[in-house]
């Protein structure tokens, strides 16, 4: 029940649409009730002769009842859409708003696809649950109390019938929903596995087409699909059984109030129990059965929602794992950087550090170079800076005041990072540059792009810094891409600049351009350049080897030459001496 009080704290305003329809359902269940009731009567009073006024005022009041019960119905379905509606809005909104706030220690333990399944399918469910919940959740059990109660009053001992009948459907129908519930709950699962196929298929798009493995990623998406299909199958087939069981109640019903209902009449000579009884406890029987059955259905889809419930109110539960402090540092003083006794692992049941034993002191305005191996912690080394990971011991300060302390907001505007993964947004080119500054003028973006050698080649383009960019970019090159992403950052004019082998796919030539940019327009800014080739890095102040997640070298190109043979080794590799 505290997942479902999570969930519904999202209703909000929709508070007013969900009560108005139960008043709605419980107009429409009362009058369904009373018709049969006002029928038996009519039954009765024709068998003992009356004039036609009677029946057409009872005949009138009968279609006043029907159509007030089909408006509250209406009614009744009109303000539980719009109130489910608002609840599957308020509560995407929420979860998406939660997932802003984050770290990428949260991210990584739900991972993106189950994450996605959660702010759609599991929403979808839990909004369909929701409807079910405020309609037929009220109505069945009402219409179960009400026909039990009217048929008690007319039928006497023929409402007997329900002792027998309604222990043994309840049984039938919760057995059934019971062995039906492992495999809804398993479907949920098997779609974050679908989702991860379709997400890494359309990520990886060219690389699937450049190595022919459409086959292979048809076949595992198929998987993945059948699996799923047949976990549905599964559970469907088990609730199937609700049809033929149902029947079996509805019929024995009949059977025995026509049975011993005519033996009543005839023995009685309609003293003890009339036709027109008769006639409405068999309507009563249906509507007790009927309610039954939808009360089963919603065991089921309740059940099924549960786990939808319960995945989001997991999310909305989270804790952000980096949170501002209680009283924030609002101003970065300059760009010097100090690593003091860093040890960091992703996550506490982590068996090896991803970085340790780190000592580093970085001047405001340096330019520094960080080579090494795949997998040395590069990447990891400077998300410790922007605070996008913390670490588990030691400290990191920026400006001489450690990241905990700052504005996550301040400190993250006065670090520019231009990931590995470029990404660029669906809109212009100077939507996407704004996202750097919202504010900056034409003459701000075009002046960046020109340092980050980006306005030559957006100018070939017919519509210039108009050209409308495609989701993630995929009508420029990765070169054009990478340098437009460098000059999105460099638009926040900031104190520190991070670039994560963000010039892998330029030429050198271009990239000593862009170096040389950094040099002569920005000399205040800390640049940090990861780089896999080392003459993107051999002009740098400072060059830092990782090697296992640990500085095994740090000093200027000429210096590790003579002092570094992992170095020495790098730089003959690519150079074969020719740069000497």
């Amino acid at each position: 029940m505290g997942n479902v009080r999570i969930i519904l704290k999202s209703l909000r305003d929709n508070k007013k649409n969900t009560i108005l329809s139960l008043v709605f359902i419980l107009g429409e269940v009362f009058l369904e009730v009373l018709i049969p009731y006002i029928t038996a009567l009519l039954v009765n009073r024709i068998k003992d002769g009356i004039d036609m006024s009677y029946i057409l005022k009872m005949g009138a009041i009968m279609v006043v009842s029907a159509v007030v019960s089909l408006v509250c119905g209406v009614l009744a379905g009109m303000f539980s859409a719009k109130a489910s509606a608002g609840l599957a809005r308020n509560l995407r909104s929420d979860v998406f708003t939660k997932i802003q706030g984050f770290s990428f220690a949260n991210v990584d333990k739900f991972s993106t696809s189950s994450l996605v399944t959660r702010t759609t399918t599991d929403i979808t469910n839990v909004q369909n649950a929701f409807m079910m919940c405020i309609r037929i959740a009220v109505r069945a059990p009402m219409m179960l109390i009400f026909s039990i109660i009217m048929a008690s009053i007319m039928g006497g001992k023929l409402a007997l019938t329900f002792a027998v009948i309604i222990p043994v459907l309840a049984f039938g129908l919760i057995t059934i929903a019971r062995k039906a519930m492992p495999a809804f709950v398993a479907v949920f699962r098997k779609y974050d596995k679908l989702n991860e196929s379709v997400e890494e298929n359309v990520r990886g798009m060219r690389v699937v087409k450049g190595f022919a493995r459409e086959d292979y990623e048809i076949k595992k998406f198929s998987t993945a699909s059948e699996d799923i299909m047949k976990d549905f199958t599964k559970a469907e087939r088990i609730v199937a059984m609700n049809g033929p069981l149902m029947q079996f109640c509805l019929y024995f019903n009949m059977l025995f109030v026509l049975f011993i209902g005519s033996k009543l009449v005839m023995s009685n000579d309609g003293s003890g129990i009339d036709v027109g009884q008769m006639s409405a406890m068999i309507t009563y029987g249906v509507q007790v059965l009927m309610s039954l059955m939808m009360i089963s259905m919603i065991y089921v889809m309740l059940t099924m929602s549960l786990e939808s419930v319960k995945r989001l109110a997991e999310v909305l539960k989270e804790e952000p794992t980096i949170t501002n402090p209680v009283a924030p540092v609002t101003e970065v003083a300059d760009g010097s950087i100090d690593f003091t006794d860093v040890h960091f692992k992703y996550s506490e049941h982590a068996e090896r550090e991803a970085l340790f034993d780190i000592d580093l002191h970085i001047d405001s305005g340096m330019t520094v170079g960080i080579l090494g191996g795949t997998g040395s912690s590069k990447t990891t080394f400077v998300q410790l800076i922007p605070r996008l990971y913390d670490v588990t011991s030691g400290s990191v300060k920026v400006g001489g005041v450690d990241v905990r302390e700052y504005d996550l907001e301040t400190l993250r505007d006065a670090v520019s990072m231009v990931l590995q993964k470029n990404v660029l947004f669906s809109g212009t080119i100077n939507d996407n540059l704004r996202w750097g500054n919202e504010n900056a003028t034409q003459e701000q973006i075009e002046e960046a792009c020109r340092l980050a050698q980006a306005d030559e080649f957006i100018r070939t383009f017919e519509k210039g810094y108009d050209t409308f960019i495609e989701q993630g970019g995929s009508n420029v090159s990765g070169g054009q891409k990478q340098r437009l992403c460098i000059a999105r950052a460099l638009l926040k004019n900031p104190k520190i600049l991070i670039l994560d082998d963000s010039t892998s796919a330029v030429d050198m030539k271009t990239d000593a351009l862009i170096r040389k940019g950094f040099k002569e327009f920005i000399p205040d800014t800390t640049k940090i350049i990861i780089a896999q080739r080392v003459a993107s890095v051999m002009d740098a102040d400072m060059i830092i080897i990782l090697d296992g997640g640990k500085i095994v070298a740090t000093g200027t190109h000429d210096e590790l030459l003579k002092s570094s043979d992992i170095y020495r080794e790098i730089y003959e590799q690519q150079t074969k001496g020719g740069l000497e």
